[in-house]
């Protein structure tokens, strides 16, 4: 039997400690504190926790799914660890949000030069179009969908101290993303994935990243205000939400003769 939120972990593991059987597979091992992350993990696709919400302390969670209070605080570590959850001291564990200051551009690791203020602050951001689209074959492979298939295409551009400094395209299975249009992007005044989170109940909890060095055509390097020679740094993105499932490609392409990619690696 597979462990579900319905049916307590220590009944199925007094049974056969750390096993995880799927019908019609080999059983497979797991530790306990992985499945319990499961179980959390459920909840947290299936809305039960929303975004910036406190989940239950870890004493009701032990009560709940019937395990030590320790096995259940090892699964929030991890989730924790993975910017799923957030621990707050003496407030509780909160589920993750793209609202938050410290999470809000997690997935932008373009940062400015030292000595560049005019490059310092908040993006000034416009939205150049935002059209439903059939998905080619490279955007239906990245976001698993079928080619033809509805996708929302948004493009825009990013600039820092009046300098257009990103310009992105994106691209969004049209099913989960109805309604979105450019005015409601260019109305919200946070993160887009933010908007994504309050207004679409998708929320983009990891990202896979490709980088290399492009030339701009004609149109983009308008766009950017730089000559057709100047070297821009690409970077393609899967985002994903729950599960592994993709949910965004965008593709930018970011000047960084006032900026740098950074990244820590640990």
């Amino acid at each position: 039997m597979p462990i579900s939120s319905n049916h307590p972990v220590t009944s199925f593991a007094s049974e056969i400690p750390g096993m995880l059987v799927t019908p019609g597979q080999a059983p497979a091992f797991s530790p306990l504190y992985q499945q319990i992350k499961g179980l959390i993990l459920q909840s947290l696709q299936g809305g039960e926790w929303k975004p910036g919400e406190a989940i239950p302390s870890e004493m009701d969670l032990a009560a709940r799914f019937k395990v030590s209070q320790g096995t259940v605080r090892k699964a929030i570590d991890e989730l924790a660890t993975e910017n799923l959850l957030v621990r707050r001291q003496g407030k509780g564990t909160f589920v993750a949000t793209h609202a938050e200051e410290r999470l809000q551009f997690r997935f932008l690791k373009l940062k400015p030069d030292h000595g560049n203020p005019q490059n310092q602050g908040p993006a000034q951001r416009t939205i150049l179009s935002c059209k439903r689209a059939r998905a080619s074959a490279d955007v239906a492979r990245a976001l698993a969908l079928r080619t033809g298939e509805a996708v929302i295409q948004v493009r825009r551009t990013l600039a820092f101290g009046g300098v257009p400094t990103i310009l992105e395209d994106l691209w969004l299975p049209g099913d989960r993303f109805k309604g979105l249009s450019a005015e409601r992007l260019a109305a919200s005044q946070g993160p887009m994935y933010a908007l994504f989170e309050a207004e679409f109940g998708i929320s983009m909890v990891r990202a896979d990243e490709r980088l290399k060095a492009v030339l701009p055509d004609e149109q983009q390097a308008q766009w950017l205000q730089v000559s057709a020679t100047t070297p821009l740094l690409s970077v393609e993105r899967v985002a994903f939400t729950y599960n592994d499932l993709p949910m965004e490609l965008r593709r930018g392409l970011y000047r960084t003769d006032l900026h740098h990619y950074r990244n820590q690696l640990f």
